[in-house]
C-alpha cells in the first residue's frame, strides 16, 4: 500500500531474540536427556507444561542433578525441580520495560512484597557473582533490586549523556540523580525512543504478486491450528477465576477450551457441539500423540482447520485452574508450533458439557444490532429509525412515569459498534472495579453468571463465512425505567442525575425488577460468593460494597467514580470537565468504543455522538428512553478491491 515511511515505521526489534527459540529448547532438552546438564535454572515460564509435546521436557528434567525454578506460582515445572523460588509479583518489584517504539520505562513497586520473594534481577546477579567467586567470604546476600536497576541505567546515562535526545529532554548532563528523578516523574526514560530506520525501496505489490504466484497450494485434509487462549493466554493465568469465567470472544465459552470446528466440517463428520473427539498428530520424528477434546461448532471457522487453544489441561496450578479443559501442548510439534496436519480424527463416544453464555439473556426476534453499508448510510443517514423509530421511541406516547428535570449533571453513554472488537476487556474491568463475584462453571451453566456488563455476539449471513457483530450491553439507565415502579421496597430508584440506582441493603430479592427489565441486565446473588480471607479481601475495591446473598445488582455507571470526581470538582469550585470522568469499562476499552459523560453539556463528546444521525437506542419502541445508546455499524464494502 506504499505506506512505508508514512504510516508505517521500521525500528530495531524491541525484544532481542537470537536464533529459533524452539530450536534452542530442543537442543537443551536433548542435552538434559543425555545427562549433559549439571545445573538448570528456570527463570519464569513453565516448560514442563508448555514445551511442545514431542520434546518430552518433563522427562528430560528428571535427569538433571540440580534444578531450581523461579516462578510466581508453584506449577508443573516447580513440582519437578529440586528448588522452587518464589518470584516477586510485578507490583512488588523494581524493574524496567520497553514500549512498542522502544521507549523505556522504570517500573516502581506499588506495595511491599507479601512474602520472601526474589526478582529475576536479584537471582541472576547472585548466580553471576557465585560463578565468578564460588567461595566468597563473607557469603553473598541477595543484592538490592533498586541498586541493580540504577546501576544499569547509570551505565546508559554515562554513555548517552552527550547524545542529542538527552539534551533535548532538558536533563542535567552531569547529574545521574536528576536524570533518574526525571525518569521516575515522567514515567519514561529520556532519550530511549528508537529512531525509525529508512524504509527499503521495494515494490511491495510486485513482491506480493511473486509470492502469491509461487506459493502453490497446500491442502492437507485436516489441520490443527494452535493459538493462545484469549483469556488465560498460554496457561499462566489459568488460576485466575475472573479470566476463567470471562466469556471468550465468538464462542462465549467459560472455564474450558474446545476444538473449534466449522459448520461444513462438522456436517461432513457428523459432529455436534460437546461431542468428544480424539485428535492425533504424527510428529516429524515419527511418534504419535493423541488428545481428547470436546467439539464446539463455530460459524466462520475455516473449513478443514480445527483450532485448539493452549493453556488448559493444567495439573499443578491451584484449585481454580487444575483439571479444566484439555492440554493442547501434548500434540504441538516443536518444528511447527502453530499448525500441524492431523493424522487421525475419530469420535470418542463421549460427551463433555461446555458452559457458554452465547444463548443467555436472549431477546429473540428483536432487532438489536443496526448495520448498513456506507453507501446505504449516505443515502439514508437515519436508517436505524426505519426499524422501530428514533431513539426516543418515535412519537411520544402517554406515560405513567414522571418527567424529570435535571438542573445539573445528566449522565449518559454512547457505544460505537463500529470500533468495538468484542475483546471483553470492558467486562473484566467492570468485574474488578465493582467487586463482582464469580459463580463457577456450574453456576454459568445454569445462567447465573454475575457480570454487570456483557458483550453479545451475533452472526449474520452464510454460516461458513458470516459477518460478526459485537454489542456491549450494560444497564441502559432508562429515563422511563420499567424496573423502578415494581420494586415493593424502593430499592431501585431514579437519581437526580438520571441514574437508575440500587440500594443493596434495602433489596429483599423479589426479582420483580429483573422480570420487568427488557434488556436482561440485572443479576441476582443466589449464594454468598464473596470470600472472607485477609489476602483475598485485598483485591476488593474499597469504594464499592461487597454484596451478600439475596441481593439484586447491576451496572451503576460507576457511581463511586462519579462521586469521587464530583467531590474533587466541588473542592476546586468548578464542574466536572468533559473526559475527566471515565467509567471502568470506558477506561479499559482498547478501541475507545465507549464514551461516557454529561449529556446536559452540549459540547461534551457523548452529547455530540448522540447527535449523530445513526445513533439509536435498544428496543426504543418500548418507550424506555435509555441513557445508553449506540452508533450503528457501518460496513465499508469497497467493490474495487481485489
Amino acid at each position: 500500500l506504499l505506506n512505508a515511511g508514512r504510516t508505517v515505521s521500521y525500528i530495531p526489534p524491541v525484544v532481542s531474540r537470537s536464533g529459533n527459540q524452539n530450536g534452542d529448547l530442543t537442543a537443551l532438552t536433548a542435552e538434559m536427556a543425555a545427562g549433559e546438564v549439571d545445573v538448570l535454572l528456570v527463570v519464569g515460564g513453565n516448560p514442563a507444561y508448555a514445551a511442545p509435546g514431542d520434546l518430552a521436557f518433563a522427562t528430560a528434567l528428571q535427569n538433571v542433578p540440580l534444578s531450581a525454578h523461579l516462578s510466581l506460582y508453584f506449577d508443573e515445572t516447580s513440582a519437578l525441580c529440586d528448588w522452587h523460588l518464589p518470584h516477586t509479583h510485578p507490583l512488588e518489584a523494581w524493574g524496567d520495560a520497553r514500549a512498542y517504539d522502544g521507549t523505556a520505562t522504570v517500573i516502581q513497586p506499588l506495595i511491599q512484597p507479601f512474602y520472601a520473594n526474589r526478582s529475576p534481577h536479584q537471582l541472576l546477579a547472585l548466580v553471576q557473582a557465585i560463578a565468578e567467586n564460588p567461595q566468597p567470604n563473607p557469603p553473598f546476600i541477595l543484592p538490592d533490586p533498586l541498586g541493580l536497576l540504577q546501576e544499569t541505567w547509570a551505565a546508559y546515562f554515562a554513555e548517552a549523556r552527550t547524545d542529542g535526545p538527552l539534551a533535548a529532554e532538558g536533563v542535567p548532563l552531569n547529574d545521574f540523580d536528576s536524570f533518574w528523578r526525571v525518569a521516575l516523574h515522567t514515567g519514561v526514560v529520556p532519550g530511549t525512543t528508537f529512531t525509525p530506520l529508512p524504509p527499503a525501496e521495494v515494490d511491495a505489490r510486485a513482491v506480493t504478486r511473486a509470492v502469491a504466484a509461487g506459493a502453490g497450494t497446500f491442502e492437507p485434509e485436516l489441520v490443527a491450528v494452535f493459538r493462545p487462549d484469549p483469556n488465560i493466554w498460554d496457561g499462566r493465568f489459568a488460576n485466575n477465576a475472573w479470566l476463567q469465567e470471562l466469556p471468550k470472544p465468538f464462542t462465549k465459552l467459560t472455564w474450558d477450551n474446545a476444538a473449534l470446528i466449522g459448520p461444513a466440517l462438522a456436517e461432513r463428520l457428523g459432529l455436534e457441539t460437546e461431542e468428544v473427539i480424539r485428535l492425533r498428530v504424527t510428529f516429524p520424528l515419527g511418534d504419535d500423540a493423541d488428545v481428547l477434546a470436546p467439539v464446539f461448532v463455530l460459524p466462520g471457522q475455516a473449513d478443514g482447520c480445527i483450532t485448539l487453544h493452549l493453556g488448559y489441561g493444567r495439573d499443578v496450578t491451584g484449585s481454580i485452574g487444575e483439571g479444566r479443559g484439555f492440554n493442547a501442548y501434548t500434540v504441538r510439534p516443536a518444528l511447527a508450533p502453530w499448525h500441524a496436519p492431523l493424522s487421525a480424527l475419530e469420535k470418542a463416544g463421549e460427551r463433555y458439557e461446555l458452559a457458554t453464555t452465547q444463548n443467555h439473556h436472549t431477546r429473540a426476534g428483536r432487532n438489536l444490532v443496526r448495520a448498513a453499508t456506507v453507501a446505504a448510510f449516505r443515502e439514508n443517514p437515519t436508517f436505524p429509525e426505519a426499524i422501530d423509530g428514533p431513539a426516543g421511541g418515535g412519537e411520544e406516547l402517554p406515560s405513567l412515569y414522571p418527567e424529570y428535570v435535571y438542573d445539573g449533571y445528566a449522565w449518559g453513554m454512547s457505544i460505537n459498534l463500529n470500533t468495538c472488537i468484542g475483546c471483553q476487556a470492558c467486562v473484566v474491568a467492570c468485574q474488578a472495579e465493582n467487586n463482582i463475584a464469580v459463580v463457577g462453571k456450574e453456576g454459568v451453566a445454569e445462567g447465573r453468571e454475575m457480570h454487570w456488563l456483557r458483550v453479545d455476539d451475533y452472526f449474520a449471513g452464510d454460516l461458513d463465512n458470516p459477518r460478526v457483530y459485537h454489542q456491549p450491553v450494560p444497564c441502559m439507565h432508562c429515563e422511563k425505567a420499567p424496573c423502578e415502579p415494581v420494586c415493593p421496597v424502593a430499592a431501585t430508584t431514579h437519581s437526580a442525575e438520571g441514574l437508575n440506582e440500587m440500594t443493596y441493603n434495602r433489596c429483599i430479592g423479589t426479582r420483580y425488577c429483573s422480570n420487568n427489565c427488557p434488556y436482561k441486565v440485572r443479576r441476582f446473588n443466589f449464594f454468598d460468593y464473596a470470600a472472607d480471607n485477609d489476602l483475598i479481601n485485598l483485591m476488593y475495591n474499597p469504594d464499592v460494597t461487597v454484596r451478600s446473598r439475596g441481593v439484586m445488582e447491576k451496572c451503576t455507571y460507576c457511581v463511586q467514580r462519579i462521586n469521587r470526581a464530583r467531590s474533587g470538582a466541588s473542592r476546586e469550585g468548578r464542574t466536572i470537565g468533559d473526559g475527566e470522568l471515565q467509567t471502568a469499562c470506558q477506561e479499559a476499552c482498547p478501541a475507545n468504543a465507549i464514551v461516557f459523560g454529561n449529556i446536559n453539556d452540549p459540547d461534551a463528546l457523548v452529547t455530540r455522538l448522540k447527535a449523530q444521525p445513526h445513533d439509536y437506542a435498544l428496543l426504543a419502541h418500548l418507550g424506555t428512553r435509555p441513557r445508553t445508546t449506540y452508533l450503528a455499524k457501518l460496513i465499508n464494502v469497497n467493490e474495487e478491491l481485489p
